[in-house]
């Protein structure tokens, strides 16, 4: 999907450089997924506290394998 936007160059510019990659479109996506990750981040942070663990819960059991 082509898309036309205004972007700052010299900020474009100075994340390719800092990123080393060798296209704008590569640095802008590559800058997009880390946005994306860095806020889904930050939504797991605010749940940190508001929900109390299961005590009982088994990791091991729900480990084993069924055969």
């Amino acid at each position: 999907m082509a898309t036309n936007l205004a972007i700052d160059i010299k900020l474009l510019e100075e994340a390719q450089s800092i990123s080393g990659l060798k296209t704008k479109k590569e640095t802008v996506n590559s800058a997009l997924k880390e946005f994306i990750s860095r806020r889904k981040q930050a939504e797991l942070i605010d749940l940190f506290g508001k929900y109390d663990p299961d005590l009982s819960y088994d990791h091991k059991k729900a480990r084993k394998r069924k055969l």
